[in-house]
């Protein structure tokens, strides 16, 4: 129970930032494609409170996995209704990869300017909380990418082939929570992401930062 509440602690900021910033970033460029919709409703902010849905973080905290509030926007006010719909469903994703380099360069920053602050207890759990942040936004990047309603990634695809209105859209759409949740269930995106996501986690703290001991970090 201990290390459970310790891991949610530590955890539980990385979540409520990658988040808040990629729901963020729908918001933002939907607003800068022409559609006020989400100004109208409060989410162009990075206001937690503004993105945070109440039952999808209590579900994260307890199972593991949770959502956010998603984005209402009205493609008919975009200039350019294919190309500002990609647009907007790959921002979120774009932030959250944006923001997890922001971090690493922060974590480097740190090692740099007070070597040995790692080493210490406090600067270990400050270095886990900061990792965490990296290693939070990568993993949502990756799970709204893949291509299943009603994550980014099938949306992105669904511009991109212009699905809107075909049978498989309406049938993948219509029935995207029994296959989200049977694939969540039988842990296929842990099973298909965990890979790719230890390997972009280090090209970014090693190749991008050049700290290549990054992983000290999760102690």
């Amino acid at each position: 129970m201990t290390h459970w509440l310790m891991d949610t602690i530590l955890v539980l900021p990385a979540v409520i930032v990658a988040l808040s910033f990629h729901e963020y970033a729908h918001a933002k460029v939907a607003t800068l494609a022409g559609d006020p919709t989400p100004g109208h409703m409060g989410r162009v902010t990075i206001d937690p409170r503004a993105h945070i849905d109440p039952i999808g973080l209590l579900s994260l905290i307890l199972i593991r996995f949770g959502w956010g509030r998603p984005v209402v926007v009205n493609p008919a006010n975009f200039g350019n209704r294919r190309r500002d719909s990609i647009l907007v469903g790959l921002a979120g994703v774009s932030a959250n990869f944006v923001l997890a380099v922001v971090f690493g360069l922060i974590i480097s920053i740190v090692e740099r300017a007070v070597p040995g602050f790692y080493a210490s207890s406090f600067g270990s759990l400050v270095g886990t909380m900061l990792i965490q942040v990296v290693i939070i936004n990568i993993a949502l990047m990756l799970f709204n990418l893949l291509p299943v309603p009603p994550l980014d990634g099938f949306g992105v695809l669904a511009d991109v082939f212009n699905l809107h209105g075909t049978r498989l859209y309406e049938t993948l759409y219509r029935n995207s929570l029994p296959i989200l949740l049977v694939a969540i269930m039988l842990g296929l995106p842990s099973r298909l992401l965990s890979g790719p996501l230890i390997r972009i986690v280090d090209f970014i703290m090693s190749g991008i930062i050049g700290l290549p001991g990054w992983w000290i970090l999760l102690g």
